[in-house]
């Protein structure tokens, strides 16, 4: 096995709605990362891979989103994986994102789902501490015999200088980042300190609430989005949106990516910047 996101008509907002329409009930409880700040004790810390592909839980029966909704997945692309719950990207290779959501959030199974891969990061109803739970997935790797699924290979450095050289050989190679786990960390929902992000640049995810209209040179097109984070900070962004999506923005309670420079005394993301919509989570 290998190792290693102005309220439209109706029918163009059903057009991005993805996946099957079926909901599997409540939204997983997820693990959310925080942002890596240097000077943590490295060798309590698991690392591995950034990948940027599409969040997703195997239930045992069913892989669904970070919204609560069914991925029509093939029968066959799930048929052997295990009877335990895993947290994992559906990927498909590095600077695929846009690739994979198409291909996963068609509303029937297709043949496209033969390039994409589950990427297993986390067993997150195992109830032990990271160490046992990179144990565990080892075992699971072992056992498990499906060209579909994979465990990403998780790593340890000792030091800031080693962690750098390998972030940087991840970037070389058209990845987006690190990630670094603590090795004693359950398995918690929410954004947690256990969890850390390590990236060239500043990133995050927000929920569009509503639209200002634009002025100028944008009149009769959005102006900038309103969004709200998970920590509940509402704020607008206006700039990195094409013409395009000024004309037909990102729909309400969809979730984007931004990136952003810091943050101001009130916890208000200086500078951001629309980077793309998360089409595989809508509300």
């Amino acid at each position: 096995m290998a190792s290693q996101r102005w309220t439209l008509p109706l029918l163009a907002f059903l057009s991005l709605l993805p996946f099957s329409g079926s909901l599997a009930g409540d939204k997983p409880d997820i693990m959310l990362a925080d942002i890596y700040q240097q000077g943590i004790d490295l060798s309590q810390y698991w690392v591995s891979e950034k990948l940027d592909g599409v969040r997703a839980r195997w239930n045992s029966q069913q892989l669904i989103s970070r919204g609560g909704n069914v991925f029509a997945a093939p029968e066959w692309f799930t048929k052997d994986f295990p009877a335990v719950s895993l947290d994992g990207e559906l990927w498909m290779g590095r600077r695929r994102y846009e690739e994979t959501s198409s291909v996963v959030r068609k509303h029937q199974p297709h043949e496209g789902w033969r390039n994409v891969r589950f990427m297993a990061f986390d067993l997150p109803e195992h109830g032990g501490t990271f160490d046992e739970r990179v144990s565990a997935m080892k075992d699971l790797a072992a056992q498990v015999d499906s060209p579909y699924l994979a465990t990403i290979k998780q790593e340890t450095f000792e030091t800031e200088e080693t962690l750098k050289q390998q972030l940087q050989t991840v970037l070389a190679q058209g990845g987006e980042g690190l990630m670094l786990h603590r090795k004693t960390a359950r398995y918690l929902r929410g954004r947690s300190q256990d969890l850390l992000k390590l990236k060239p640049h500043t990133d995050a995810e927000a929920t569009v609430i509503g639209y200002r209209p634009g002025k100028g040179k944008f009149t009769g097109l959005v102006g900038s989005l309103k969004v709200r984070t998970d920590e509940g900070i509402v704020f607008y962004i206006g700039t990195g949106l094409s013409d395009e999506e000024r004309r037909h923005p990102p729909p309400l309670h969809s979730q984007i990516t931004f990136r952003h420079q810091g943050f101001t005394k009130n916890g208000i993301p200086r500078f951001p910047v629309f980077l793309r919509i998360r089409n595989e989570q809508p509300e």
